[in-house]
């Protein structure tokens, strides 16, 4: 049955889950987000947008099928980069940065903040 409807996803070209986890930390300071996929191509979305280039910072990314619980934050349907491509980004860690976040989420990322997942 699973096999079944694993066939059936990708007859009809919808892709199946895709997020990643990108948790940097240097200077004591660590970041938490998880980028989860809307519609960019799977290969530029694992080689480009999950794979930020921090300069100072020890950067990890896990691949993973949702995003976990627990985001202070989400930036629904954000534009990445200028293009018509699309991603939810859930913020973990410390919700009092939802005062930056929200508003660059709106107005630079065209993107629906909702608050606490």
């Amino acid at each position: 049955m699973r096999l079944l409807a694993l066939c059936m996803l990708l007859a009809t070209g919808q892709a199946l889950a895709e997020a990643c986890i990108v948790t940097s930390s240097g200077a004591g300071v660590e970041v938490k987000v998880c980028q989860d996929n809307i519609n960019i191509p799977t290969e530029l979305f694992r080689s480009g947008y999950c794979q930020p280039q921090l300069a100072g910072q020890e950067v990890r990314v896990e691949f993973v099928e949702q995003c976990p619980s627990g985001a202070f934050g989400i930036c629904r349907n954000a534009e990445a980069s200028n293009f018509s491509y699309r991603q939810d980004i859930h913020y973990y860690g410390v919700a009092s940065d939802a005062r930056y976040l929200q508003p660059a989420c709106e107005l630079n990322s065209n993107g629906q903040w909702q608050a606490d997942d």
